[in-house]
């Protein structure tokens, strides 16, 4: 491939960025308690802390929001996005949500009980977090390639079909349904094979169990599948779409990733099983079942970005400039989740900082030093998300420490990425008087969001 990333698209309006000085990302981040989440989005120079809700809309979804019908009950925006979910998903039963982890709140809430027990690949910080709440039991089940970061599986997001037979033979009276989740957000937004879902929903199945996808990346996942899978590769990607839908009973969506959206997200059902206790909670939390938290022009703007995320010219360039990253990185031996995933690159902390112990938090300690050296904001994907502080004082530490810089869709340039690559570069050359952190305070409950931190 050409070195030069040819962005499909053209540029209509454009946003100022605000340099900084090192001096002056220092005051900011310990005003901050250390904590990127609580910077202000104007004093940081790129942003990499999500591409959740934080891509450009095209010239047709823009389009597409002038025809929004703001009616309170029945608008036309709902049955235009109502009928683009149906074609794409094949599920007859749509309920729209402000975004993705209302979604997961209210499906959970009617679908799980305390006690029950969810196999996933990996389940995300909201998903986990939104079962654990109502006191159900999240367990990861990816392969033992999606834990090896340097390893190069082509698919590693996989679930271990062995470990949930396993899983199913034991406990098969407290398991609801079985999710999955493509792309694998928290394993390093790596794919899973078409071939891995066929043969999950046939062992759900023999349990007479309902799967559900967590479909935020669903186009990436099917562009990978394209890629990398024997026998896809002269197939169209919503072909490929269709088949991984076929395969499940349901899905949650977080619109504001693949969905090509800023806000929304939603519940797709095969039948009626969970679908009116699911619209009683959405009208008690959420809103009228057909507009779901969301303005009509917002339901529109869904409806064209759901159509052009399946674009093939868009996801090669998607898929390429993490690629690209990826490659750059691995040209100064900055270690990286192999291969690179599809909306971000996930920096190994354990390898970039090796001077310091988990307690100390390696990939939270290299999100705030990627600040502090060029302003980049990224998000800790280690012992802070999804390690816990237990009742009697002691922590629980994530198996990984890594740094996810994840891309908004349509925003940066090839230009921008070169700069990340080259911050990133200087930074390693100096990785030794990188500080690691403490906790001050936390949450119960996804306290990466909140947390307070000082140097170790």
């Amino acid at each position: 491939m050409p070195k030069t990333i040819i962005e499909p698209f053209r540029i209509k309006a454009v946003e100022p960025i605000r340099l900084t000085t090192a001096e002056q990302r220092r005051e900011l981040l310990e005003a901050a308690r250390l904590n990127v989440f609580k910077l202000h989005a104007d004093d940081v120079l790129i942003d990499l802390l999500t591409d959740s809700g934080t891509g450009a809309m095209s010239a047709n979804q823009w389009a597409a929001m002038m025809q929004g019908d703001e009616s309170y009950a029945g608008a036309q925006s709902f049955f235009r996005l109502e009928k683009v979910i149906q074609r794409i998903t094949g599920y007859p039963f749509f309920i729209p949500t402000h975004q993705g982890r209302a979604a997961e709140r209210i499906l959970f809430s009617v679908a799980t009980k305390p006690g029950d027990v969810i196999p996933n690949n990996t389940h995300f910080d909201t998903t986990r977090a939104n079962l654990e709440y109502g006191q159900a039991v999240a367990v990861d089940l990816v392969i033992p390639e999606g834990l090896q970061p340097q390893n190069t599986h082509p698919f590693k997001g996989n679930i271990d079909l062995e470990r949930v037979e396993d899983l199913l033979k034991r406990d098969a009276d407290r398991i609801p349904f079985g999710m999955i989740t493509i792309t694998n957000n928290s394993g390093g937004g790596q794919p899973v094979s078409l071939e891995n879902i066929r043969a999950y929903s046939e062992l759900l199945k023999r349990y007479d169990k309902p799967l559900i996808l967590d479909v935020c990346r669903f186009a990436e996942n099917a562009m990978f599948i394209k890629l990398r899978e024997p026998g896809m590769e002269n197939r169209t990607i919503e072909s490929i779409v269709h088949e991984m839908f076929s395969y499940a009973d349901g899905c949650t969506m977080s619109a504001k990733k693949d969905g090509m959206v800023n806000i929304g997200g939603f519940i797709a059902l095969r039948d009626e099983r969970w679908v009116e206790a699911a619209r009683n909670l959405l009208i008690l939390t959420e809103g009228f079942p057909t507009y779901g938290g969301l303005a009509g022009r917002d339901l529109d703007a869904l409806a064209v970005g759901l159509e052009e995320v399946m674009q093939e010219d868009y996801l090669r360039y998607r898929l390429r400039t993490a690629e690209y990253l990826g490659q750059r990185l691995q040209e100064t031996g900055i270690a990286i989740v192999q291969p690179p995933g599809g909306h971000a690159v996930y920096l190994d902390a354990k390898d970039f900082l090796p001077h310091l112990p988990k307690e100390q938090y390696p990939a939270w300690s290299l999100c705030n030093a990627l600040y502090l050296q060029g302003g980049i904001r990224g998000v800790e994907i280690g012992s802070v998300m999804f390690g816990k502080r237990l009742d009697d004082g002691t922590e629980t530490y994530h198996s990984m420490e890594l740094v996810r810089l994840a891309f908004p869709r349509r925003v940066y340039t090839q230009s921008h990425f070169d700069y990340v690559a080259e911050v990133l570069c200087e930074l390693k050359q100096n990785a030794k008087s990188v500080r690691g952190v403490r906790i001050t305070k936390q949450t119960r409950f996804l306290r990466h969001f909140t947390a307070e931190c000082d140097w170790a």
